[in-house]
């Protein structure tokens, strides 16, 4: 009976050996502190038909695997292990399948421990400030935007209130300062400098025709011409004319009925009148203000 109790004991024992001589599990150190590296590696005596796990741990982490070796006759598959809490952990046994025979290696205990702090030597600092980031142009451009848009608006009314204003006015005194023919004949050959009709502004033509016209009569008879419409100022100039306050024949005023109805149609009618035609205006307006001039009272006229 006796023997075979010891042939049971020495099959498993010989069992066991040849578990453990076929692969094995190995640490470099069983303890570490916090977030400390550490290789575990698996070590087997076969290099053909070997089925090697898939490492699970619990409270470990593998950090990286390694390319499994071929040294001598074995294959070392190595990994790179950590711990981020304190505590014991077990690595557990892997199985680890050699020719459809499953084999298993140690299981191995790790101590992970926390950093002591000696609070005594650690250098107190005063808390710093959030350090700004130095600026950029993005974050002026909305202004440098705001600030060109501004420079403009006040350009522009600086030139529409101003300059252009005095420009006016000065052009105003300097019109003034002439007598209302030589008036007249400065700014109808101003308006021939313009070129109007000859680029097609046929309208703004007759408009500035008819306005020095009007201007002349408003500033050399007194009348205020530009004010009244056309058939007002006709109307007036026969008034004059019959009563001799005026040195114009009769066919002065039917021109000067005929060339404002001429612009009335360029104007609202859309009429386009000729080359010819507009040269034709344009010196029948220069004979209307050579002709509308007030009648010079004598003594003799005063007597009558």
């Amino acid at each position: 009976m006796r023997k075979h109790i010891l042939y049971i004991f020495l099959w498993i024992s010989a069992v066991g050996f040849s578990q453990t001589s076929m692969v094995r599990a190995d640490i470099e150190i069983s303890n570490i502190r916090i977030g400390e590296q550490f290789s575990y590696k698996i070590v087997i005596n076969e290099t053909e038909n070997v089925i090697l796990p898939k490492l699970e741990l619990q409270g470990l982490e593998v950090i990286d695997s390694a390319k499994i070796d071929t040294i001598n006759n074995k294959l070392i598959q190595k990994y790179i292990l950590t711990g981020f809490d304190s505590g014991a952990y077990y690595i557990p046994q892997q199985q680890v399948f050699i020719k459809n025979q499953a084999y298993l290696t140690d299981s191995l205990l790790i101590n992970v421990a926390t950093v002591a702090i000696d609070t005594t030597q650690v250098k107190k600092y005063p808390i710093k400030s959030i350090k700004k980031e130095p600026l950029v142009f993005d974050d002026f451009k909305i202004y440098i935007y705001l600030l060109i848009a501004a420079l403009l608006i006040i350009g522009f009314w600086i030139y529409w209130f101003v300059i252009r204003k005095r420009k006016t006015e000065e052009e105003e005194a300097t019109y003034r300062a002439l007598p209302p023919y030589e008036e007249a004949m400065y700014k109808l050959n101003e308006l021939d400098e313009k070129l109007l009709w000859q680029n097609n502004k046929t309208k703004q033509y007759y408009s500035e025709l008819t306005e020095i016209i009007r201007g002349y009569i408003e500033r050399e008879l007194k009348v205020p011409a530009l004010e009244k419409t056309s058939d007002e100022i006709i109307e007036t100039l026969k008034d004059f004319h019959d009563v001799k306050t005026i040195r114009t024949s009769q066919a002065t005023i039917q021109k000067l009925k005929e060339l404002f109805q001429e612009a009335d149609l360029v104007k609202f009618a859309k009429s386009k009148p000729l080359a010819l035609e507009i040269e034709e205006d344009r010196k029948d307006a220069e004979a209307i203000v050579g002709d509308l001039k007030p009648k010079i009272i004598s003594k003799d006229d005063e007597l009558e």
